[in-house]
């Protein structure tokens, strides 16, 4: 089984810009489809919600492309940025990329967390309140949506990146109350966004560049977490990741990695009965 020379990318936001070139290293060009509405797969600013998970919304986006070049195989990326989980006043990013081949039904899904995105907003009354905002963000390489703080799923203007366009919205709602400010998340308005996007295709290339040594279909790499580390002091389970699961999509062959620091146990601190 090898690898096409094109695949389709389904994308309104300039995502090829970081995507293509990982993958040119591998003879295969991307091509993005004129005119393909991803917006209705849903939004980040909230206009139109995202009513399936991200792989479906993935999944759904990649078929678009492709029926729309006619390739038999096609990417595409999605993401979603929120409090972290563990620590809620900072951010997390977690962006999937898939591949998909329709001539199998085969896929093949990448990963990425983002410990550190630009991903922020702001509530206020002017300009001057929301100056510190403007500098912790980047603004305006990173663009900003402008939205009224009593709806922020009817924004009044995304893509903001100049500072007197940014002035005259402000001045046009002051009477209105107050605004929120948010990060633009579509890629091609985000520069850290773009560049996760840029390291996870080149995460999808490389896997693709790995065969399979049962089947030598590419794509060799990472399917699933392996079972959780037993307790050091009970041996229950514990929430510490016991190392994962690489494999093959093409024929289903499978073998276990465990963890790199050579951890077999967890600590009693980790387990749910010790440490209830």
């Amino acid at each position: 089984m090898s690898l096409p020379d094109r695949a389709a990318l389904g994308t309104m936001h300039g995502k090829a810009a970081a995507i293509a070139p990982p993958f040119a290293s591998l003879g295969l060009s991307i091509v993005v489809p004129p005119d393909l509405d991803t917006d209705a797969f849903g939004t980040f600013s909230g206009e139109v919600p995202r009513t399936c998970s991200m792989l479906e919304a993935a999944r759904a986006k990649a078929r678009a492309a492709m029926a729309a070049t006619g390739l038999p195989v096609g990417l595409a990326s999605e993401g979603t940025y929120g409090p972290h989980p563990v620590i809620p006043f900072l951010a997390q990013g977690y962006e999937i990329l898939l591949w998909l081949d329709s001539r199998t039904g085969r896929e093949i899904v990448e990963t990425l967390t983002d410990p550190d995105p630009c991903y922020d907003q702001i509530e206020a009354a002017s300009i001057a309140e929301a100056e510190r905002f403007l500098s912790r963000i980047g603004f305006p390489a990173t663009a900003l949506v402008v939205s009224p703080a009593c709806d922020r799923t009817r924004p009044i203007a995304k893509g903001v990146r100049d500072m007197d366009q940014l002035r005259q919205l402000i001045d046009a709602r002051c009477n209105d109350g107050p605004f929120v400010l948010q990060t633009d998340m579509r890629a091609h308005l985000n520069p850290r966004r773009m560049t996760m996007i840029g390291q996870l295709a080149q995460q999808m290339a490389d896997r693709l560049a790995r065969r399979c040594t049962t089947c030598s279909a590419p794509g060799w790499g990472f399917l699933r977490r392996g079972p959780a580390l037993p307790c050091a002091w009970c041996g229950s389970e514990t929430l510490v990741p016991g190392g994962e699961i690489r494999g093959c999509t093409a024929c289903g062959a499978e073998t276990p990695v465990a963890r790199q620091d050579g951890r077999t146990e967890a600590d009693p601190g980790s387990c749910p009965l010790c440490n209830p």
